[in-house]
């Protein structure tokens, strides 16, 4: 009987030690496996979880033929929202983000991206009629992006975080001809 409880002692914490992160590590639809950026700044960790789609073809961005258009909000991967979790306060470019979990979206305002920060979390990226699923009663804010052209065509999409000196990192997006990225403090 010892050996019983002991057993299932241990299978009942191996499935409690399945982290936050791995919860959204979901599988994709349609060939979009899930990916994940993470930065540990000040020992406290920052990181994301998205569905990760390619090019194959298509034109994504910059025309109205694209698959997202100009002046669209788009949820930064496929699938369900792209995830942000952060153990730090945050400014990110003079947005103030408190800790915790939130889902992120890319105001694609003709070629000035904006990332949006969402404090709505477990949502599907789209709603049925393809806008992005952001309820701007949710919105913690957005902020300006930099953008820039990546030296080659990004055939899968690639966000990354990373440091960037003392308590500061940036988050990079790079998709297909584009490449938005905007810089942190963590708090």
């Amino acid at each position: 009987m010892k050996r019983l409880a002991t057993t299932a002692l241990f299978i009942a914490a191996a499935a409690f030690a399945q982290t936050a992160k791995d919860k959204y590590m979901t599988p994709g639809t349609g060939g979009s496996p899930p990916m994940n950026t993470s930065v540990t700044l000040g020992g406290k960790e920052i990181w994301i979880v998205y569905h990760a789609p390619s090019v194959k073809g298509r034109k994504i961005f910059g025309s109205a033929d694209a698959l997202q258009k100009p002046g669209s909000v788009w949820r930064m991967g496929a699938d369900q929202a792209t995830f942000l979790h952060t153990d730090a306060d945050l400014d990110i470019n003079g947005l103030a983000v408190p800790k915790g979990e939130y889902t992120l979206f890319a105001d694609l305002d003709e070629g000035k991206w904006n990332l949006i920060v969402s404090k709505q979390t477990g949502q599907w990226g789209i709603k049925r009629g393809g806008a992005g699923n952001v309820d701007e009663a949710q919105m913690v804010g957005k902020t300006a992006m930099t953008m820039s052209k990546p030296p080659s065509t990004v055939e899968q999409l690639k966000i990354n975080l990373a440091p960037a000196g003392g308590n500061k990192g940036t988050l990079k997006v790079e998709f297909e001809n584009v490449a938005a990225s905007v810089n942190f403090t963590a708090k």
